[in-house]
């Protein structure tokens, strides 16, 4: 599932990047907005969205929701709740080890039987 997310995803981003570099920019207006008289507003008429507008908000909305699957789908992995949980407490034998046996040769005053 999370493949075929990713691969949406990768085809919604190319479709966004050529969607938006089809359209006309509303820069290119400004100069007729003050020399030809034409529109009304500042950056040209202000009509109704046309169809490479209505697409690119389509698409980008599809672009955002494939990229909150991706958050959800990388939260997923199982990580610790806790820093108890990041320890690994090795299993233990049933019997413990003996202690190792000392190289000290030299008498003390505990070892002296009374």
């Amino acid at each position: 599932m999370e493949t075929l997310v990713w691969v949406l995803h990768v085809i919604v981003a190319i479709a966004v990047i050529a969607l938006v570099l089809l359209q006309h920019g509303k820069g290119a207006d400004m100069g007729a907005a003050f020399g030809s008289g034409s529109s009304g507003s500042l950056f040209g008429a202000s009509g109704s969205a046309n169809f490479l507008s209505r697409s690119t908000a389509i698409v980008a909305t599809l672009f955002f929701l494939t990229s909150l699957g991706l958050a959800y789908f990388g939260l997923q992995q199982h990580k610790p709740a806790s820093v108890l949980d990041r320890t690994q407490v090795p299993a233990q034998s049933a019997q413990p080890a003996a202690p190792a046996p000392s190289q000290d040769t030299g008498s003390k005053a505990e070892d002296i039987p009374q």
